[in-house]
């Protein structure tokens, strides 16, 4: 019972914490009130509070984060580094983002092992079960971030993936139009945003990378180990040799891009015929016996009632 008047006060602190932390909805609300009002869209008592607001909460992370992330901190350099990759491949390049991936799993591991162990103990469990329900609840919140980070890189490789070819074609037509790669690196990075946000982005951060003064070669190389697909390094590659042995840009960017269109209708008809295997399972598990018991059942019942209606039994 302690346990559970424990568990529940450090539940209730965690959310009042959560609850200082996260913005109010009404100021919006607020804003357009006043501005029908006549008045700024600003409220300056508003905006005082929400600064402080976003100073105490920076300051919290800043000083929590470290400590939680210290418990479950690459050892090695090259451990960290492969986090700092797949953070990149999942869209995510804050300054604190690989400390603060880390306190998140520290924090759901522990917050999902108390809630084994308030599970466990209103199981009355005993204590080597109790153990194992925490230990599991633990592992469970452990690996939730883990899990989080897989899909979003999943995730966005699949956005970058669908969004090359119309993007090479878009850089054929400018490279044909007279504009230099990196200029047509620019233009269609801008213009693609709307459409496909994660190519885009990726491609004005190399665009960023050559203006600052690193190698067009370089910056094409860093894109491509963000974005974590094979089908950029292929690009990258084919514009590489395309300028090393002078040959036309425009002529590889074009096959190139016809290349990956092929690709992605195969992949696409690959998924097609894998739907008629896909659908065998749960077709012999659900659908083929209710379509018995529907057409089979009044029959057996019929013929139980015969049996049982003849006298020879």
């Amino acid at each position: 019972m302690d346990l559970l008047i424990v568990a529940a006060m450090a539940a209730v602190a965690v959310a009042l914490v959560v609850y200082s932390v996260l913005p109010k909805g009404t100021n919006e609300k607020d804003a357009v009130r006043r501005r029908l009002a006549g008045g700024r869209a600003v409220d300056e008592t508003a905006e005082i509070k929400n600064a402080a607001r976003e100073q105490a909460t920076a300051s919290l992370v800043k000083k929590a984060t470290p400590m939680l992330s210290r418990l479950i901190m690459p050892a090695s350099e090259q451990e960290q580094t492969a986090l700092r990759v797949k953070l990149s491949n999942a869209g995510i390049r804050a300054q604190y983002a690989q400390t603060i991936f880390l306190a998140s799993k520290t924090i759901l591991g522990a917050v999902c092992l108390i809630i084994g162990a308030v599970v466990g103990l209103s199981k009355g469990l005993p204590f080597g079960a109790l153990i194992g329900a925490a230990a599991f609840g633990g592992g469970v919140g452990f690996m939730l971030p883990n899990l989080w980070l897989m899909l979003a890189i999943s995730d966005r490789k699949d956005k970058i993936r669908n969004g090359l070819p119309d993007t090479l074609d878009l850089m054929v037509v400018s490279v044909e139009s007279g504009l230099a790669l990196d200029a047509a690196l620019k233009r269609v990075g801008d213009e693609m945003a709307p459409v496909h946000a994660a190519l885009s982005e990726e491609m004005r951060i190399a665009t960023v990378e050559a203006q600052m003064g690193i190698p067009r070669a370089e910056a094409l190389d860093n894109m491509a180990r963000r974005s974590g697909v094979e089908e950029v390094r292929s690009l990258v590659s084919v514009i590489m040799q395309a300028e090393k042995f002078g040959t036309s840009v425009a002529k590889a960017l074009r096959n190139q891009a016809d290349s990956l269109r092929t690709k992605r209708r195969q992949a696409a008809e690959e998924r097609a015929q894998k739907t008629a295997v896909k659908l065998m399972i749960p077709l012999v598990l659900f659908i083929f016996p209710a379509m018995g018991v529907v057409l089979g059942g009044p029959a057996v019942i019929k013929m139980i009632e015969a049996l049982k209606n003849s006298p020879t039994l």
